[in-house]
Order: C-alpha cells, then structure tokens, then sequence
C-alpha cells in the first residue's frame, strides 16, 4: 500500500495536519494506534482533566457561597456517575473527529507503527484478528506525541501508585493522596482530589511551584492551595515508597530531615517524555537529540528529507495548540507554500484554581537575558468584576520594553486567566504597544478590562489605582 502523505499519530498536532491535507487536495493516510482519535489530550490529557477540574469548581464555588449567606448540604459524589460523565465527553469529541475524517475521505489505519526505512512504515494490528500491513509513502508527518516519565524505584506493580493516565482514570477517591511533582499537572490533578474530598498532600524536589512560572503570578495559587491541600512539601526529596498492601509507605528526605507517611495512592507527576524510541527512528536519517527529542528546523523538516515531525516529539513546550500550529506548517511546506513555525508567542495556561495563564516574556526571562524591561501591574482587588466575584487574588502584569513601549509579555492569576490570555498573545504578535492596549475600549464590568488596566497603570492614569510616575507625561 502506497499514500503520498502519511501522518503518524492522531493527537491534536497529527489529525489537524490530516485534515489540512485533505482539505488541500491531498491523498493522505492517518495512522493512529488507539481505537480513538484525538491523542493524549483528548483522551488522557487536557479534555478529561478539564472536565474534572470544573467539577472540582463547582463543588469550591458551593463552599465559597456561604460567605453571601447560601447554604447547601454536603455534597454527595457518584463516582460511578461522575466518571461516566466524563467518558461522555471524550466520546462526543472523539466522534465528531471520526466523522469529520470520514467526511474528508481521510484513510485511517489503526496500528502500532515503525520505521523500516526513510519511506516504509510496518504496521502491527492494534488488537488481535488484524493483519500487518506495510505502507510506504513520499513523505510522512511524526506526530508521535509523548507520555508520562516514570521513575524505575517508583514502579512497584501496584495500582496505589499511579500517572496522569491513572488519576484521570478516576478509579476512585482515595482518603489520602500523595503528588510527587509540582507542576501544572501535580497542581490540576491534585486540585481535582481535593476537591473530590482526598487529603491531599503535594511533595516538590525544588523550593518552589511551577518552577518555568512568573513569581508573581504562582503567588496567589501557593496561598490558596495552603489551604486546599493538607501540605505542601517543598525542597523534600521522595527516596522510597513500600507497598503496605493497603497503602503505600512514601519516605521523604527534607528541611525537616528524614520522615515516613502512609498514603492510599501516590500520583507521581515528574514530567512527560517524548515517543521517539521504539518506533524505528534509527533505520531513518532522523536526529534525535540527548532528551530524545527529534531536531526540526522552522519548516518542521527533519534531517531525513521525506519526514517532518510536529508537536510534542519534537520538543517543548509540550502543548497541543503548538502541535496544531505546527502540524499545519508542515502541510504547507509540502504544498511549496513558503510557511515556517515561527511565534512570537505561544500561551500556557495551568487550569489550577485560580488558573494562571502567560504569553511572551516573563519578568524571570528578562532578568536571565539581561534585558531592561517595564512591568506594568493591576491587582484585581481594584477591579469590580473581581470584587463582585469574591475572587480578589487576581494580578494582571504586563512586560514593556521601556524605548518602544512594545508588549513583550502578558500574564495574569485568577478565575477564567486561560481565556484572557488570548488578547495578550494577540498583541504580542502584532507588535502593539501599551499604549494600544490601553486605548482599547475593553467592556465593564469584566475581568478582561484589567488588562487594558495594567496598560493605564504604565502610563500612571490607571482609575481605580494611584501609581504616579515618569510615564505620566507619555499619555499625553
């Protein structure tokens, strides 16, 4: 079986490559080894832990009511239902993608895939009853994606200690939890259980959360999760854990010196990893770099003229919009178009509670590169829609390059930040100045106003909050 277009993994990078090629006239083939399309994100990843996540605020948001005088009884979770409610979810989307393929006339072959040469993939059947099959191709998109890192001390068979994949399986609440890793994932996952009830304690080996985040912006989380979580455990160290059978035996190494704790599950959260082995990479002229990632340049091309690589496997960040854009790019590289992958900006978000969201430079990025930047701030204590809200923690900062006055970097802390972050990204990339910002009717009352906000408090003309300065002058 021959395809012009073979695209290798059916995650959010490889089905929007598909897709693209299809639209563009291209006989193209999707290989995919799980029976559902959508990859990691989809169906271990970013959609499922969204949907427990509004869960878990909903339930925080019951709570917090009682400080206006509502009251509800406690909350009675059906796991059963909860769990159901999410696959729900995963289906529908899953679904729709199948169809979508379907109406594009793009071929889906469902395999686990390797490289036998620069333009010949073996596939093995996924389940049993298929049969292999061998494609070969003019040129192949890797959207391989990644997967949890594990530590080998840390695998003692036991379904008390899980992955992300594990933890969004929702098997069920357990009493208490342990999550090794500070990340965005250790704090969405454990936010999840805590919410659900779990006790939950969070271990960092470093002396801080989220440790690639502005300062300023983790600030209001770490407070909050003080008080969600039963204890955070920083510069602590997990140098073994035993299986008790009902429980697992966590010893920590820490400021406080050595200590044991027994745990009904451990989440063990240390990263993610790229799927460049086991797949045949070596009998390609792929490079794959010490961290296992595959060297592209700003056209997705790899070393080996008849493979590009898009999204996760070829490198951070590990976010599924980049892996779309990318996969995109890489299409259009091979239509002649002259398309290279090259943002000003790509936005993070961490869907913890309140959520934190960032694009561009951070205030810690500029210090390590030497350069001379401007930080406009608005805390949300002088927004209205904040105090409304009861959700006062919030902080809007915005990174200005003192000559030109451009935004260099935007990020915010508080309640819905991961769909604000949009007009920041946006104006990073056109190359608008604070002063566009700041001139931009923004509607009242929202959150989104701060921004426009942060941008007045460069100027010093900020309403609602006093920040004298020498950019006064400029507003003029």
């Amino acid at each position: 079986m021959h395809s012009p277009l073979v695209v290798l993994g059916g995650g959010p990078g490889g089905y929007a490559a598909a897709f693209l090629a299809a639209d563009r006239g291209m006989q193209v083939v999707l290989v995919e080894k799980d029976e559902r399309l959508g990859g990691t994100c989809l169906l271990r990843g970013c959609i499922p832990s969204k949907a427990l996540l509004h869960v878990g605020r909903v339930l925080a948001e019951a709570r917090e009511i009682q400080t206006w005088g509502i009251e509800f009884p406690k909350p009675s979770i059906r796991v059963d239902l909860l769990r159901s409610r999410k696959e729900k979810v995963i289906s529908t989307l899953t679904g729709g993608l199948a169809q979508l393929a379907k109406r594009r006339g793009v071929e889906i072959i469902r395999g686990n895939a390797s490289f036998s040469n620069s333009t010949t993939l073996e596939i093995a059947p996924g389940g049993p009853g298929g049969t292999s099959t061998t494609l070969t191709f003019d040129h192949c998109i890797l959207a391989s994606g990644s997967r949890p890192s594990k530590i080998p001390a840390f695998d003692l068979g036991t379904p008390r200690i899980m992955d992300s994949t594990g933890a969004l399986a929702l098997e069920d609440i357990p009493e208490s939890l342990l999550v090794v890793g500070g990340g965005y994932i250790g704090l969405e996952m454990g936010t999840v259980y805590a919410e659900l009830g779990s006790k939950v304690t969070l271990v960092e080996l470093t002396g801080i959360l989220l440790p690639g985040a502005d300062r300023d912006l983790v600030r209001p989380l770490a407070q909050r999760l003080e008080k969600v979580f039963e204890k955070i455990l920083l510069n602590t160290k997990v140098t073994k854990l035993e299986d008790r059978g009902d429980s697992i035996e966590v010893h920590f190494e820490g400021p406080q010196g050595m200590s044991s704790q027994r745990f009904s599950r451990v989440l063990v959260c240390v990263g993610r990893r790229p799927n460049s082995d086991g797949i045949g990479l070596e009998n390609t002229s792929v490079v794959i770099s010490s961290k296992g990632f595959v060297e592209v340049d700003q056209q997705q091309r790899t070393s080996d003229p008849h493979i590009f690589a898009i999204g996760d496997v070829c490198g951070e960040p590990m976010l599924a919009h980049r892996a779309s854009h990318q996969g995109k790019v890489a299409v259009e590289v091979l239509r002649g178009e002259p398309a290279i992958f090259a943002p000003r900006a790509i936005p993070a978000v961490v869907f913890t509670d309140p959520e934190i969201a960032w694009a561009g430079l951070t205030e810690q990025e500029a210090h390590a590169q030497g350069l001379v930047v401007e930080i406009a701030r608005y805390p949300w204590a002088a927004s209205g829609r904040a105090q409304a809200i009861g959700r006062t923690e919030g902080l809007t900062k915005i990174m200005i390059d003192p000559e030109s006055e451009r935004v260099l970097g935007l990020g915010l802390v508080g309640p819905g930040a991961g769909e604000l972050i949009a007009e920041g990204v946006l104006a990073i990339e056109m190359g608008c100045s604070a002063r566009d910002l700041a001139e931009t009717i923004h509607p009242h009352p929202t959150l989104g106003e701060t921004v426009g906000f942060s941008s007045e408090s460069f100027y010093g003309i900020a309403t609602e909050i006093y920040r004298p300065g020498s950019n006064a002058e400029k507003a003029n």
